[in-house]
C-alpha cells in the first residue's frame, strides 16, 4: 500500500510517495525501479492513499498516475 502526503506548507507533494510496509519515501524518477514499481502495483489495484489516509478509487489513481513522470 502506498500513500500520498503533504509538504509542511500543506499542499501535496508532488514529487515523492511513501510505501506504507517500509515507511521508504520514493521519489518521481523514472529512472528509480520502485518507482515503476509503485505506478505497476496501483495501475494494478494495490491502494493508494491521499494525504487524509482514505483509499483513492481506481478512477483517481488514474488521473493521478497521468499527472506524474
Amino acid at each position: 500500500m502506498y500513500k500520498q502526503y503533504r509538504n509542511r506548507d500543506g499542499s501535496v507533494c508532488d514529487y515523492a510517495i511513501e510505501r506504507l510496509s517500509d515507511g521508504a519515501f520514493i521519489p518521481f524518477d523514472p529512472a528509480n525501479t520502485d518507482y515503476q514499481k509503485f505506478k505497476t502495483d496501483v495501475a494494478a489495484g494495490v491502494p493508494l492513499e491521499d494525504p487524509d489516509g482514505n483509499v483513492m478509487t481506481q478512477g483517481q489513481v488514474d488521473e493521478f498516475l497521468r499527472t506524474i513522470p
